[in-house]
């Protein structure tokens, strides 16, 4: 599908896992972006050292993370002190340091783990500029060596339909806006961005977003919270031999996938 591709543009923004698969071959990176909560998550892991494997979802996660010498994240409500890891951007921060984590999501991490043979990289709102400054300084986002940004969504509650997730799109166009003029923007690219400044108090429309809302009155507001730390690191998560690391500890042929 020639049409949904967005080609002759430098800088592409798609929905979820259907569009990374469209629209992400060809891209010289695939930049997805999950910020309530994985993205945000693994800013927080890959800050601390940790290597983080994404995984699709729990089922098997145990066995996969047994299997690669890793310990695994839990559910927010299944953390105990043997298993203090979660998707939650808090409790992370609580937790014991882990070199090797497997991190389950149905929305960024199954992303980011179904991308093969592009290098794949994770942006929230946390470190937005410092993924577009990693980008730019490998002379990616130009018609010529285009980058795909993935708003990664949610999914309806007993569904498996994507809803759109106004924090994914938002974190998409502080990529792209911190892009600059790197390349032509493809239109859905524009309306990123456009959306991103138009933005007055944006931590509080990611706050008073539905995703904001669910985990405020779930029990988790410092998920939240942590999540709208504007510009706050200067990690740049790369996918490296399976395994989320900060780019800045990356050297030679291990910058790719």
């Amino acid at each position: 599908m020639e049409w949904v591709r967005q080609n002759d543009f430098g800088v592409r923004v798609e929905w979820g896992l259907a569009g990374a698969q469209e629209v992400g071959p060809g891209s010289s990176c695939v930049v997805v972006v999950d910020v309530l909560s994985f993205s945000t998550s693994v800013t927080v892991l890959v800050e601390r050292g940790t290597h983080v494997l994404p995984y699709p979802w729990r089922e098997g996660a145990a066995d996969f993370a047994a299997a690669q010498g890793a310990q695994v994240a839990v559910g927010r409500r299944a953390v105990t002190a043997r298993q203090p890891w979660s998707l939650s951007p808090a409790a992370l921060r609580r937790a014991p340091f882990a070199d090797r984590l497997v991190l389950p999501s149905p929305n960024g991490s199954t992303i980011s783990a179904a991308v093969s043979e592009i290098p794949v990289v994770v942006a929230s709102l946390r470190n937005a500029s410092a993924v577009a400054n990693w980008i730019r300084g490998r002379g990616w986002g130009t018609a010529a060596n285009p980058v795909t940004v993935i708003a990664a969504g949610e999914h309806w509650p007993n569904r498996d339909l994507l809803r759109p997730a106004v924090e994914d799109w938002l974190g998409a166009g502080a990529v792209v806006a911190a892009l600059g003029d790197t390349g032509p923007l493809s239109p859905e690219a524009e309306a990123a961005r456009a959306s991103y400044l138009a933005a007055t108090d944006l931590a509080a429309t990611v706050t008073e977003s539905a995703s904001g809302r669910e985990l405020r009155t779930g029990g988790f507001p410092d998920d939240v919270a942590i999540a709208v730390e504007l510009e706050s690191s200067s990690a740049v998560p790369l996918l490296v031999d399976g395994a989320f690391t900060d780019a800045g500890r990356v050297t030679g042929t291990a910058a790719g996938r």
